[in-house]
């Protein structure tokens, strides 16, 4: 497996693979997002194929409730299913954190649903540790051309880059 920085050239196979259009896709969004600097979108490929993507989001979280001052890591997928607990979120997370620490920061926070205790049982093997409970307010254009919101509810948490 191969984890890269995600090209212009990239978006457009995400949004094939996923079934997304250039109305509703997410993937030109966090493009878009590192372009201005905000982030860097990382996309997993195995057999040069796309299997995962997160986005480590150098502004930090945004909810409110969140004032811990550390990059979060965001939006993390493993695509299909199947490939699912097989290493591929591990390995995005991994390369993420070693993106924080060549910027020299100590600090990685990362979002999990707390409907998602799935996530919630791998973020904490890999050392995170919950800081405060919030609420994740988000929107989307979802493929019928109507702006949807949602409001999940998350804990933050946070892992010392030792």
């Amino acid at each position: 497996m191969e984890i890269t920085v995600c090209r212009a050239a990239d978006v457009a196979a995400l949004d094939r693979f996923m079934g997304a259009t250039a109305a509703t896709s997410f993937h030109a969004r966090r493009f878009a997002r590192q372009e201005a600097g905000e982030c860097t979108y990382l996309i997993a490929w195995l057999d040069g194929r796309s299997v995962g993507h997160m986005e480590m989001r150098w502004v930090g979280c945004d909810a409110p409730e969140v004032t811990v001052d550390c990059p979060e890591i965001g939006g993390l997928g493993v695509w299909p299913e199947e490939l699912r607990s097989r290493g591929i979120g591990s390995q995005l997370i991994r390369a993420a954190e070693e993106l924080a620490r060549k910027r020299g920061l100590t600090v990685v926070g990362i979002g999990v649903g707390r409907d998602n205790p799935r996530a919630a049982a791998l973020y904490q093997r890999l050392g995170y540790r919950p800081v405060i409970d919030y609420l994740d307010r988000y929107t989307y254009l979802g493929a019928d051309g109507v702006e949807h919101e949602v409001v999940d509810p998350c804990t933050f948490l946070t892992k010392p880059l030792v």
